[in-house]
């Protein structure tokens, strides 16, 4: 994975303003409605991607694009988003106006980024991983702060690569519940795409599931 890089610069605010927008992250936690492949961790601790919910390969690592973390709201009714206002963490909160009708708790705070498998089965796979969670969102913010400050001790390295872990806690309500973790294992550049064979500039909802072994699902 050596210089390995997968998203493209044209066309990206400098490298030097992602500091200031990814702690913003931090904040809004602290207190998109694109569409494409969802990554997510179901409530059994494994990792999951798009409508199978196919589990992912144990030992994968995926690359997180600096540029897409995003913050805002959304309001789920049974099953289905109702709402969604969601905007680059370099831009304000989103105004929103009252909840869609049947929102069951309304709008909620919502935070959220891009990755592509680089190495693993799926390699070349592009998703959208969001969080209303608590867990979910510190593991959000704890990444765009390991980010910040790469960026400022390293700016030509800001991607993450990561391999995706959890946690786990006992709740005396609802027993072990499972946190994800986006473990850094290294750090590249921005340039040099084409060598991974992944177009960054392409729109999630063009994105191609590649050919894999067959898993188990969810």
């Amino acid at each position: 994975m050596s210089n390995l890089t997968v998203f493209a610069s044209a066309g990206l605010p400098s490298v030097a303003s992602l500091s200031s927008a990814l702690r913003a992250v931090a904040t809004d936690v602290g207190s998109t409605g694109a569409s494409g492949i969802i990554l997510k961790m179901d409530k059994t601790g494994h990792w999951v991607f798009g409508a199978d919910q196919t589990e992912v390969e144990d030992g994968s690592v995926w690359a997180v694009n600096p540029f897409s973390f995003v913050h805002g709201y959304i309001a789920w009714g049974d099953g289905e988003v109702l709402g969604e206002a969601m905007t680059s963490v370099s831009e304000p909160l989103p105004e929103t106006g009252p909840a869609p009708a049947g929102a069951k708790r309304g709008w909620e705070m919502q935070v959220g980024m891009t990755v592509v498998c680089i190495k693993g089965e799926d390699e070349g796979l592009q998703a959208r991983y969001s969080a209303t969670s608590v867990g979910g969102k510190k593991a959000v913010s704890a990444l765009g702060i390991a980010i910040a400050e790469q960026v400022d001790a390293t700016p030509g390295k800001p991607v993450p690569t990561v391999e995706l872990k959890k946690e786990h806690y006992q709740h005396k309500s609802y027993g072990r519940i499972f946190t994800p973790v986006f473990s850094i294992v290294g750090w590249q550049g921005m340039g040099n795409e084409a060598a991974a064979g992944v177009d960054a500039e392409l729109p999630l909802e063009d994105a191609k599931e590649p050919a894999r072994r067959s898993r188990r699902a969810a």
